[in-house]
């Protein structure tokens, strides 16, 4: 998951991919720093599925940041079929 870098005070230099990975593997939850940094990233990826709802396809460190706030959106029709073109278009690692 790698990407273009931010600076995330607390965190260095990471991609949004490092990001999630890192909020998804903190115990203790996430600092402020990390949580504004994930919570900018999310309103984006949110703006864009509005704009786009039926066609946009998520690459893979958007997927993965949707995921890991997915029960914000509950039973949201845009994100079951953001998620649904995510998978049918998804290459894995190559």
């Amino acid at each position: 998951m790698g990407g273009n870098t931010e600076y995330i005070a607390g965190h260095g230099y990471l991609s949004l991919g490092q990001a999630v990975h890192v909020a998804q593997n903190s115990e203790g939850g996430v600092d402020q720093h990390l949580a504004r940094f994930l919570e900018t990233k999310l309103a984006s990826v949110w703006a864009k599925l509005n704009a786009q709802p039926t066609s946009y396809v998520l690459p893979s460190d958007e997927f993965a940041l949707l995921n890991y706030y997915r029960t914000r959106f509950g039973d949201n029709e845009i994100v079951r079929s953001a998620t649904k073109r995510f998978w049918d278009n998804h290459k894995g690692a190559q």
